[in-house]
């Protein structure tokens, strides 16, 4: 298996590909299915995200383990500190190591919707940059990290949400994958602002290949900090119901967008699967062709 940072310093653009813990054992047939494809295109790495407030923690280190272990796959856990005390997040931690996972990517989480005044737990952390010191302190993971183009949706400013990226990679974030956009342009943007004040770990474009309007807008909704591309949503609508011209249009968005940013030499590719392999399979396929 692969620490990841070290994929990123050996130059060439990585693939990787994202999916999420099934509450079902029919999602789990479904999402192993879809990982056995998506394995055909040789990703760098895949990872497990955690549920919000740690709630699938038990469920993403399972995850991890099974897929590296069974399908040879580097695989990375999502670890969130939100509602979890370090006592715990030790054990899972430990645990994962000693099965041979040697990548997480350390994040807050989503703190509670209904709690506007939030709090760590006791024993918790209420950055992720103290969660990616605690890690680096007690065990030996490559660490990365998340990172918003368009700023975190917390952030008083895209200054003082610099400050903060900033503070992630001073405490052992080795390289940092990006929330999704859909202009090219601010992530370009970002990158000049995030090297000026010496963040210089790779960061990596986070792309989904959006398949309907109605997809694009839950999404929106889930990811609050990035703008909402009117032509993708306008030609999304004119394609209605028809699911095979809508995913036509958002793998053209998505191959164009990722095409784009390779050439000027982004370090890779993360795309965001939702557990389903045709859209970025049709994408990889396009930027790719055998």
């Amino acid at each position: 298996m692969r620490r990841i940072a070290e994929l990123y310093r050996r130059g060439g653009p990585v693939f990787s590909f994202e999916f999420f813990p099934p509450k079902t054992d029919e999602g789990y047939r479904t999402l192993f299915e879809t990982i056995a494809d998506l394995k055909r295109l040789d990703p760098g790495f895949v990872s497990v995200t955690c549920g919000a407030s740690g709630s699938t923690r038990q469920k993403t280190a399972d995850l991890v383990v099974r897929i590296q272990r069974d399908l040879g796959l580097t695989a990375m856990a999502h670890v969130v500190c939100t509602g979890t005390p370090s006592d715990q997040l030790a054990e899972s931690l430990g645990w994962m190591r000693g099965q041979g996972i040697e990548n997480v990517l350390a994040l807050r989480g989503d703190a509670p919707k209904n709690q506007p005044d939030w709090r760590p737990v006791p024993g918790g952390f209420r950055h992720a940059s103290e969660l990616a010191a605690f890690i680096r302190s007690r065990f030996d993971y490559c660490i990365g990290g998340a990172s918003y183009p368009e700023k975190h949706p917390d952030a008083e400013s895209p200054e003082g949400d610099l400050r903060h990226l900033k503070a992630k990679v001073d405490a052992g974030v080795e390289f940092l994958l990006t929330q999704l956009f859909f202009d090219n342009e601010d992530y370009w943007a970002f990158i000049a602002r995030a090297r000026e004040i010496g963040i210089g770990v790779p960061i990596v474009p986070g792309i989904m290949p959006i398949v309907s309007a109605a997809n694009l807008r839950h999404m929106l909704t889930l990811s609050p900090g990035s703008k909402q591309p009117a032509a993708l949503l306008r030609d999304l609508d004119a394609a209605g119901d028809d699911a095979d011209a809508a995913l036509e249009v958002g793998v053209h968005w998505a191959t164009r967008q990722c095409r784009e940013l390779l050439e000027r030499g982004a370090p890779g590719i993360h795309f965001f699967t939702l557990n389903r392999s045709p859209a970025t399979r049709r994408v990889h396929g396009a930027l790719f062709p055998r």
